[in-house]
């Protein structure tokens, strides 16, 4: 089956060329991202491959569907950036990663919960130019402090095992609370709760109309003085400028993210070079106790191997009239 591969950056080539070993399929990589511009490029290509920040919105559809498109596999498990309704109209299924190593995502905001604390980053610029001061790089114990896991699904529920396992008081806030969360250790609290004792709080929940700005003005306001924010879910889960203006006033600690609300325009990127016309996350880059990496808590060994295998195993479903394991409904 031929597949044109978007937003094709060199481990997707590399993984995904190792994983077709099993299943033959004819791949064409694209560096360019899919959107309305782009979207011509996969004329004749019955499956297209997207990323996080690719669209796929009404038009860029008709566009694939008129191309003789009939499949859409999300090389990722979120799909807001799919129009689902539409892509059922014009007859094209979706297909995505449900499950990949959830430890990678975990263990990647662990490491930003331990850099901002304890300044890490900071202290490796210091220490490049042989600066070894400690004024300023004072962090907190973990042990004895309140984390709040908003989003207790895979992800979630193995931060918190790491966090119950630094000795943390591990609180968790879900529209569907899990069992498996409570039997870590965690114990649901209201959303009061969650903003008034949660030393640290970490997003780890979907992106929907519900949970967009679920960290807003009122939440920041609502949130213990000086309490860290890590976000590794969708940017989308936050107002940048109302963090920013938290961690101004200092009621917002520090903040550490690998996703970023208008993302799209940058990351994925090398962007050094060149002028960033982006004015609120240039603010956002200014602040001392601000990390940002580029949206790479999904990138392990484990977890692109496997988004790569489940991706195209479900190419190849489609391609022999299976059944769809990871289809994704209109409804």
């Amino acid at each position: 089956m031929d597949i044109a591969v978007f937003s094709a950056k060199p481990y997707d080539r590399q993984f995904l060329d190792a994983a077709n070993a099993d299943h033959g399929h004819r791949i064409r990589y694209l560096d360019d991202p899919l959107n309305a511009d782009t979207a011509g490029l996969a004329a004749g290509h019955r499956g297209v491959c997207i990323f996080v920040n690719d669209e796929a919105n009404e038009a860029v559809l008709d566009v694939l569907a008129h191309g003789g498109t009939q499949l859409i596999a999300l090389r990722c498990t979120g799909y807001n950036n799919v129009d689902l309704k539409a892509a059922a109209e014009r007859g094209i299924k979706v297909v995505r990663v449900v499950d990949y190593s959830p430890n990678s995502v975990a263990e990647h905001a662990v490491a930003l919960l331990m850099a901002i604390n304890r300044k890490v980053h900071r202290a490796y610029n210091r220490t490049r130019d042989f600066n070894f001061a400690l004024d300023g790089l004072m962090g907190f114990d973990l042990c004895g402090k309140t984390v709040a896991v908003i989003g207790t699904g895979k992800i979630g529920r193995v931060f918190a095992r790491i966090m119950v396992g630094f000795g943390c008081n591990v609180i968790g806030y879900d529209a569907y609370p899990s069992p498996e969360f409570e039997a870590l250790g965690g114990r649901y609290a209201r959303v009061e709760e969650v903003g008034a004792n949660a030393d640290i709080v970490s997003l780890h929940c979907p992106l929907t109309p519900q949970t967009h700005h679920i960290i807003g003005v009122d939440m920041l306001a609502r949130a213990k003085r000086g309490a860290l924010l890590i976000n590794t879910s969708r940017g989308g889960l936050v107002d940048t400028e109302a963090a920013i203006e938290a961690l101004k006033s200092g009621q917002l600690g520090g903040l550490a993210i690998d996703v970023y609300e208008q993302e799209a325009d940058v990351f994925f990127r090398d962007l050094s070079g060149t002028i960033v016309n982006d004015d609120v996350l240039q603010r956002l880059m200014t602040f001392p106790n601000v990390i940002v990496t580029g949206h790479q808590a999904f990138l392990t060994r484990e977890a692109v191997s496997t988004i790569c295998e489940t991706t195209l195993r479900s190419i190849t479903e489609f391609e022999t009239g299976q059944a769809l394991t990871n289809e994704i409904g209109a409804g």
